[in-house]
């Protein structure tokens, strides 16, 4: 006997941005939004401002009647259209959640974010079930940092990674007109998918990065030093790429142990219990004072130089991959489409069926099966403690597209 499909709920939707915005989480909104948009079993389409704030706080907007031009314009717009928030919710912050829900309805609540996002939609969808109120809650994956467990990678991701791609290029061919040592440190908490977006940038002889360290492997202070004078010694410049999560082998951030070696009393910390990496320009200083400082000793004065690009990285405009803004306007289709078809709820994940033509799919997984969960480089794509494999650009190049050509003569 067939299994007999869920009924479905009949009522309002309500629609999330949580966490770093991105170039095309309002791709995904507008997905979200085309995909239930005239549909009999939904009727209205909030926006909550601000994420779940905007539950407790009753602050929110109707989609459903937003025209389509206004609505395009709003996807391909950077940044997160109705704000964002990190706000992890508490028992007190849930009831008030549910509050709102029984208040106007709410039958589908869809959250775009990462991995915390996740897990505040997974707290929602079970504090539903626990007071009895008939709900089903999607999460539309969202994060530069592409470490979300199963999938293959995440919208907004693509984006960041051609930002850094094209950044790296630029920079590596200053570096080559006033040849010295420059650091640039890129977003990546714990996993090393945006630092390793840097290698596009090699397409020559020599081309920088020479150097790339991630937070897979962990970070020897000795060690780099002596990478980055031994490529010096060879080539008269040097240009590294260094992820902002790099860790010590104990695995403490590297960024928080030199914050607590100044006496600065630690790191901020989010909601979720995150220390806050991208707020500073610590680590670029420190470690370009440890090259200064070791190549004195050798009597070689070097022109050295860090930059963080820090949340340049996530919402840049102008440097949207088309392939980025295609899947994450997919994503939020499909989230709304098993939505409709009757789904309990779950996690939208990408899944690449295909290389040659490029292709990915949509799948529903478990909430839990993403929630709080981090997803790092496969140790294939990692060459010693230093460099990203090249069979890392075969994965990454169909998702960022075109990248500038240039040329030079030094």
């Amino acid at each position: 006997m067939a299994k007999s499909r869920p009924e479905l709920l009949r009522g309002n939707a309500i629609i999330g941005q949580s966490g770093g915005p991105t170039a095309v989480i309002n791709q995904s909104l507008v997905g979200v939004v085309e995909g239930l948009r005239g549909h009999k079993a939904v009727g209205k389409i909030f926006g909550s401002l601000h994420g779940v704030r905007g539950m407790v706080s009753d602050q929110s907007i109707e989609l459903q009647k937003v025209p389509q031009a206004r609505l395009n314009r709003i996807a391909n717009t950077p940044s997160s259209a109705l704000g964002s928030s990190r706000d992890k919710p508490d028992p007190a912050y849930c009831q008030r959640i549910m509050a709102h829900c029984a208040k106007y309805d709410i039958r589908y609540f869809f959250y775009i974010g990462g991995n915390d996002s996740s897990d505040t939609c997974r707290i929602v969808d079970e504090l539903a079930k626990q007071a009895g109120h008939a709900m089903r809650c999607f999460h539309v994956p969202k994060t530069i940092d592409n470490d979300l467990m199963s999938n293959d990678h995440t919208p907004g991701y693509a984006s960041a990674a051609k930002f850094v791609a094209q950044a790296f290029i630029g920079d590596d061919l200053d570096n080559r007109a006033l040849p010295g040592i420059k650091i640039n440190v890129i977003m990546g908490r714990h996993a090393g998918f945006l630092t390793a977006a840097s290698l596009l940038a090699r397409r020559r002889k020599n081309d920088g990065p020479h150097l790339i360290y991630v937070p897979e492997v962990a970070f020897n202070l000795e060690k780099f030093l002596a990478d980055v004078e031994r490529i010096y010694t060879d080539l008269g410049r040097c240009v590294i790429a260094v992820s902002e999560g790099i860790h010590h082998s104990d695995g403490t951030p590297m960024l928080e142990k030199l914050s607590a070696a100044m006496d600065k009393g630690g790191l901020d910390k989010d909601a979720h219990g995150n220390v806050q990496l991208s707020g500073t320009g610590a680590l670029g200083d420190y470690l370009a004072e440890a090259i200064k400082k070791s190549m004195a000793r050798h009597q070689k004065k070097v022109r050295i130089r860090a930059d963080t690009l820090g949340y340049l990285q996530r919402s840049f405009a102008g440097c949207t991959s088309p392939v980025d803004a295609k899947e994450a306007r997919a994503s939020g289709k499909a989230a709304a489409k098993a939505a409709l078809a009757g789904s309990l709820g779950g996690s939208m994940t990408i899944q690449r069926v295909g290389n040659s033509p490029y292709k990915v799919a949509y799948k529903l997984v478990p909430l839990t099966d993403v929630a709080a969960k981090t997803r790092h480089m496969d140790p294939k794509f990692l060459v010693g403690d230093n460099d990203i494999a090249e069979s890392f650009r075969k994965y990454l190049a169909p998702l960022v597209g075109d990248l500038p050509e240039v040329d030079s003569f030094v």
